[in-house]
């Protein structure tokens, strides 16, 4: 019998809603490990439960399927989904947002997706139109409170969450899509503030987390994600997170300060960087596959197999789920009265 792939270090997307060769090939190199879907990967809820069973079979060892379903302006998959309001709506409406957290996991895990990257923990600070009402809160405490609700609910439903961007994108105005945003506070500043929800979280037993593409030069010059000061020192030793840490997209234009992909790729994985994300650039992607070493990390893969979905519901008994048509109800009014 031949020996399963371990899981890798490399998240890459694919191309359409279902696998070409090209796709297949990519997701059976050893140095892949999951797999981001975007709304062009969607059609239905039941081609991409297929589509995710094509994933699986084509990696012939364990493999992650994510994907952003934040709500608001980021849910990538609509049609046939509960439509989920901004994070900064369940401030309204508190008592929703533990329900909220289970309702979006529950929808995902379903469909054979192990996770969505969320809660977002930044706290929105008025001026990053990139952040703004995908933060829970405009308070420090208030968004630690809320988004320790809705990570409870997504443990109920058997998912594990991503807390991002580490140490808090709410206060740059700049994209990190775009550009390289620095942020120019101290890190006592950013300990009282932005790191807050982050320190609640993480004591409470946060699973994922991943760095902002922002540089904050009174910590260091390199950005968060290619930081060993952020990873290693604060993040890990002196806020003793030991879950998994995802890089940002290396494809955005607030990696390409550190140079090209190689060493992107080399910089965030010497940083502390469990898995590398290489999306929507298909010649990056195989070359990040190819540079990056194939090696045995027990660890890593330790900590990546924390994230795997659990409690599969089927679909067709989820949507007859009073509790879930209740809440879904509950969701789609709040997201009504949101807009």
């Amino acid at each position: 019998m031949k020996k399963q792939l371990p899981i890798g270090p490399i998240m890459i997307d694919v191309t359409g809603t279902t696998l070409s060769q090209y796709d297949k090939e990519k997701i059976a190199h050893p140095n892949t490990g999951a797999v981001i879907l975007f709304a062009r990967n969607f059609e239905t809820p039941e081609q991409v439960s297929e589509l995710n069973q094509q994933i699986k079979q084509a990696r012939k060892g364990d493999i992650l399927i994510a994907v952003d379903q934040e709500g608001g302006r980021v849910q990538r998959f609509q049609k046939g989904f509960t439509r989920l309001p901004p994070a900064a709506a369940y401030a309204q409406q508190a008592d929703l947002t533990e329900n909220a957290g289970w309702l979006m996991a529950v929808e995902l895990l379903s469909l054979g997706i192990d996770f969505s990257f969320a809660p977002v923990l930044d706290v929105d600070c008025g001026v990053s139109e990139i952040i703004g009402n995908r933060s829970f809160s405009q308070d420090p405490e208030q968004a630690a409170q809320l988004t320790s609700l809705y990570r409870q609910g997504m443990r109920r439903a058997g998912m594990a969450a991503i807390g991002k961007h580490f140490p808090g994108h709410g206060a740059v105005a700049l994209d990190s899509h775009l550009t390289l945003p620095v942020d120019e506070r101290d890190l006592e500043t950013l300990y009282q503030h932005d790191i807050l929800p982050f320190k609640r979280l993480i004591k409470e037993g946060l699973e994922g987390v991943m760095p902002a593409h922002v540089v904050y030069p009174a910590v260091d010059e390199l950005p968060a994600g290619f930081s060993p000061i952020w990873i290693n020192e604060i993040l890990r030793q002196q806020l003793g997170f030991n879950g998994t840490v995802f890089s940002d997209d290396l494809s955005m234009q607030g990696a390409a300060t550190v140079g090209d992909f190689s060493d992107r790729a080399k910089l965030a994985r010497l940083a502390g960087c469990d898995m590398l994300l290489v999306c929507n650039n298909e010649t990056a992607a195989e070359e990040v596959l190819e540079v990056t070493p194939i090696e045995k990390n027990a660890v890593r893969e330790q900590r990546l197999l924390a994230m795997l979905g659990k409690n599969h519901i089927d679909p067709l008994v989820l949507k007859k789920d009073r509790e879930w048509q209740t809440i879904s109800q509950q969701l789609t009014q709040l997201s009504e009265s949101y807009a």
